[in-house]
């Protein structure tokens, strides 16, 4: 304001009306402005909570290219509690904790009270950070206090004993493909790719991934990978590039931890020209499970370092166990973390699927005396998932298999064809299609489009 009081009041006003859409399409409304400040109102506290961290992945974005010093960065806090009404305002200690809340929160965070968080925990894809009570000002009892992990900002309370470091968990940024042959032709195909492996890998279930506006404002840039992966606060930087040679094409991908600037892993995909965009599909499905499985594997690695590791530390811990390959002691050591988690956040999504699996798979494929009872814990933790979080695709696919293995086929059919429905690029979903049809006798029909695809996606 000191420097530019008329260019930062309309930087303010044009944030507001920007975010606006965002607060009425969950059924929001402005109660009240006050200077840089909104006070707004909704009729679900998972409606808020979900308000709030959009409108900061969206502040993320328009801020990427505006200097440092003159971005506008917003606080939030988020309490459930009743409210008195005069007319068109609202007051009370339910709108003040939400106020105190906002004060103490790091900016670019997001803090919501202990009420809020009973009610969206299990409901809302991110990760929790109990930072214990805190007594705020005007408030006569502390006040429990969770920060979210939004891919916004690391929000933590300041003196929180625990803290999140760095970028959030999962979070991501696709540079745009480079044109290698230069040709203006190709150029729709490499920027192609690009914006659905975007697309596809924010899918992945509690990872952020920056936008494909912010994305391209690097196109044909030479750029410092540490120095973005600070400035848009992400641990991953995915970039490649395409190439075309007569009637081959070759792209080439690599992965790298944006905080160390290190290479984590590199993939060439080589192979003759068919149809451009059966091409695309197919190089951007297997990318996005590639990436899928080495990102979760990066954040395991992460995990084994961590002292005190979170509820999400100890399922990635699950995961990568999991992915060492299909032997009873992989998937006891899988479960043996996935039930940790679940001891420290009874309602981690992530980690029931997780475990539920685990034991499908176990008792599936090894018939081991409990096999009943893993059944039967696998098919209680879907099911759980499935009431709290029904747009779930691995949970959907998950149960597939579970029917699957225990001779129901044809409900396992419709569970992955839900399962793909919501991510079309969930390779076991499509070799699970494959093996329910030939359990039923109907091998003619093994040939699908989902059999042939599973082992392209599977590789």
């Amino acid at each position: 304001m000191g420097e530019d009081e008329a260019g930062t009041a309309r930087a303010v006003r044009q944030h507001r009306e920007v975010a606006l859409p965002i607060v009425t399409g969950r059924g929001g409304r402005i109660v009240k402005t006050m200077g840089d400040g909104l006070l707004l109102e909704f009729p679900s506290v998972v409606d808020a909570v979900e308000c709030a961290i959009a409108i900061q992945k969206l502040m993320v974005e328009r801020n990427a290219v505006i200097p440092a010093a003159r971005r506008i960065v917003y606080r939030v806090g988020v309490h459930l509690g009743d409210v008195l009404i005069e007319g068109e305002d609202i007051l009370g200690e339910g709108v003040n904790i939400a106020a105190r809340l906002e004060g103490i929160c790091e900016p670019g965070g997001i803090l919501i009270s202990g009420s809020a968080h009973e009610h969206v925990r299990g409901r809302i894809e991110v990760a929790f950070v109990d930072l214990g009570e805190k007594a705020l000002k005007n408030i006569v009892r502390p006040v429990r206090v969770f920060a979210l992990g939004t891919g916004a900002a690391a929000p933590m309370a300041s003196g929180s004993a625990k803290a999140v470091a760095g970028a959030p968990r999962l979070s991501l940024l696709v540079l745009p493909f480079a044109n290698m042959g230069g040709d203006p032709e190709q150029e729709y195909f490499v920027d192609g790719v690009t914006e659905s492996l975007t697309t596809d890998l924010s899918r992945i279930r509690g990872s952020f991934v920056i936008g494909r506006n912010t994305a391209f404002t690097y196109k044909g840039k030479a750029v410092d990978l540490k120095q973005v992966g600070r400035e848009l606060n992400v641990r991953y930087v995915l970039e490649g590039s395409v190439q075309r040679g007569g009637q081959r094409m070759r792209v080439n991908v690599q992965l790298i931890d944006a905080e160390s600037g290190s290479h984590l892993w590199a993939e060439r995909f080589d192979k003759p020209v068919a149809d451009l965009f059966d091409m695309q599909d197919e190089i951007v499905a297997r990318l996005a499970n590639a990436l899928e499985a080495q990102i979760s594997a990066a954040e395991a690695r992460r995990a084994e370092g961590v002292q005190n590791p979170d509820a999400m530390d100890l399922y990635f811990q699950g995961l990568a166990s999991m992915n060492e390959g299909a032997t009873p002691i992989n998937f006891d050591q899988a479960r043996a973390f996935f039930v940790r988690a679940l001891e420290i956040d009874p309602v981690n999504v992530e980690a029931l699927v997780g475990r539920a699996t685990a034991d499908a798979w176990c008792a599936g494929m090894f018939g081991p005396d409990d096999r009943l009872t893993r059944f039967a814990s696998a098919e209680a933790d879907l099911t759980k998932v499935l009431s709290i979080a029904p747009g779930n695709a691995i949970a959907h696919a998950a149960m597939g298999t579970l029917c699957n293995v225990t001779n129901r086929a044809e409900s396992g059919i419709a569970q992955f064809e839900r399962a793909l429905a919501l991510n079309r690029n969930l390779a076991g979903a499509h070799f699970g299609v494959g093996h329910a049809k030939y359990c039923l006798g109907r091998p003619e029909e093994t040939g699908s489009p989902h059999s042939r695809r599973a082992p392209a996606l599977a590789a």
